[in-house]
Formats: C-alpha cells, sequence, structure tokens
C-alpha cells in the first residue's frame, strides 16, 4: 500500500502561483510513476501532469503546459506541482496518484493509477 497526501492548496487570485505538495509513505517512493490529475465541480477528473520513476520524464496536459511543473524529490517521497500563472479554469481539487510503471514512463490515465490521495482544493479568483 502507498498512502498519499496532498497539500498547498488554497485560494488564489487569477495570475498568482501555488505549490502542491503530495507526501508519500508505505512502499517505495521510486518505484513508483507520479500523476496529478484535477477535478472541477460537475466534471470528469482528469489528467494534469505526470513524472516517471526517476523524474527524467515529463508529461503535461495541454491546458497546464508553460504554466505548472511537476517534480519529485525521492529522498522527501514528495511530488510537487508548481502552478503559475493560475486562471480561474484551473480551479478543481487537485490529486496525486501514484502508478507501478516501468522506469521511465509516465501515464495521462487514471486506469494506470493504482494509489490516490484524498484531495487537495484549489480555488482561482477573476
Amino acid at each position: 500500500q502507498v498512502q498519499l497526501v496532498e497539500s498547498g492548496g488554497g485560494l488564489v487570485q487569477a495570475g498568482g502561483s501555488l505549490r502542491l505538495s503530495c507526501a508519500a509513505s508505505g512502499r517505495t517512493f521510486s518505484n513508483y510513476a507520479m500523476g496529478w490529475f484535477r477535478q472541477a465541480p460537475g466534471k470528469e477528473r482528469r489528467f494534469a501532469a505526470a513524472i516517471s520513476r526517476g523524474g527524467s520524464s515529463k508529461y503535461y496536459a495541454d491546458s497546464v503546459k508553460g504554466r505548472f511543473t511537476i517534480s519529485r524529490d525521492n529522498a522527501k517521497n514528495t511530488v510537487y506541482l508548481q502552478m503559475n500563472n493560475l486562471k480561474p479554469e484551473d480551479t478543481a481539487v487537485y490529486y496525486c496518484a501514484a502508478a507501478a510503471l516501468a522506469y521511465s514512463i509516465t501515464s495521462s490515465s487514471d486506469k494506470d493509477y493504482n494509489y490516490w490521495g484524498p484531495g487537495t482544493q484549489v480555488t482561482v479568483s477573476s
């Protein structure tokens, strides 16, 4: 089992920044690719960003490319999502997730992710 807990969400004005963190415990963190997904009110959960086990491969949804940066610190068992130039349409609950994938692989499909955190709310005001 892998336990995931997100933090860093909150209320920010459009154009502002937030950094989300996701702390993992349980099994070896570096054995898992990590992803961030988000779910806006009344909408399906959608992929935002993913990073491979060693951090060499990263993948972003078009909607966040150039504004969000995913990173990880395997020594601290933590994955981060730096979000800049936030827009009201970024308002959502943000979830981190862990996937048991090969070393350099990422995935944008939630079906590949085995473990999920409870989520953290991000609200961007206009």
